[in-house]
């Protein structure tokens, strides 16, 4: 499936044919060194709030996912990147963005 978005730059409206297309405005979102630190622990922590969760069957473990995931991430934009993040505006680009990211800083393509 393939999804359109859409995202205002200075006051014009620009369309996201495609993840490719969104992912370098995404990575330039993501400069801040910190940032990105705040990312992948969040991520970690979803990830094993997430296996948790299958492995307990306890919903609250989805709860900590959520949270885990979108706390570091958000503190990162608030704070140290000094935007708002994608996920208001591009929530299924973003959340991808963020896996693509994770993995990218696992194999050293993107500096931790």
């Amino acid at each position: 499936m393939r999804e359109e978005t859409t995202k205002k730059v200075r006051g014009a409206e620009k369309n996201y044919a495609s993840f490719a297309d969104f992912y370098p405005d995404y990575l330039s979102q993501h400069a801040n060194r910190i940032s990105r630190r705040l990312h992948f622990i969040g991520s970690t922590l979803a990830l094993l709030s997430f296996i948790t969760l299958l492995a307990t069957g306890k919903p609250w473990w989805l709860l900590m996912a959520v949270l885990s995931g979108y706390g570091f991430a958000w503190v990162g934009h608030f704070f140290f990147e000094k935007n708002r993040p994608a996920t208001f505006s591009h929530p299924l680009y973003s959340l991808r963005g963020d896996w693509v990211m994770f993995r990218q800083m696992m194999t050293g393509k993107i500096t931790f």
